[in-house]
């Protein structure tokens, strides 16, 4: 099974609880605290990521950290779990796709938007209105830049792209012109 599959049960899992406990949100920022300390620590990303040590080990280490960093019971029983099964190695895509259920169940979706030039103020908002009328869900841009599309921009809404872009563009005419 692929580790995104098995990290997205883990995450509707923990949504389910977060459900019942009415502490989603709370459970999502204590998750992404724990992530963001296994990022900055080498020492922790090493635990995480090692075959070598035993997953009761990395339970018990785990278990005393969160502890120590005061986090819901909660989330210490779920990371416990978690550990003792194998899977912390799992805790990235395990963040990313609990945050994306949550968004997913209040209706946001992220739009990656790539342009030759940063948009302005005026045109990310005409971009995100444009984009929420057509999706009807609420828009989170995310913007990256890229020279080599020379002009325009291409958006992707999950596993829909539009490109505007001039590269694109030129792309389609130079195939219109090969198929005359």
């Amino acid at each position: 099974m692929s580790s995104r599959l098995t990290a997205r049960r883990y995450a509707k899992a923990l949504l389910q609880i977060g459900d019942q406990q009415g502490n989603v949100p709370q459970l999502q920022q204590e998750l992404d605290t724990v992530a963001a300390a296994v990022t900055a620590n080498a020492d922790l990303a090493r635990l995480v990521a090692s075959p070598l040590v035993l997953p009761r080990k990395k339970a018990e280490v785990f278990e005393a950290i969160l502890a120590s960093a005061k986090l819901s019971e909660t989330l210490r029983h779920f990371f416990h779990v978690v550990a003792e099964a194998g899977r912390l190695n799992l805790l990235p895509d395990l963040q990313r796709t609990f945050a994306d259920l949550v968004d997913e169940r209040a209706g946001i979706v992220e739009a990656r938007v790539v342009s030759a030039q940063p948009l302005s103020e005026a045109q990310s908002q005409a971009l995100v209105a444009s984009l929420g009328r057509r999706t009807g869900k609420t828009i989170r841009l995310s913007w990256s830049q890229d020279p080599t599309l020379l002009g325009g921009l291409k958006v992707q809404v999950g596993s829909t792209v539009l490109d505007a872009s001039l590269q694109g563009q030129l792309r389609q005419l130079k195939t219109q012109l090969l198929s005359a």
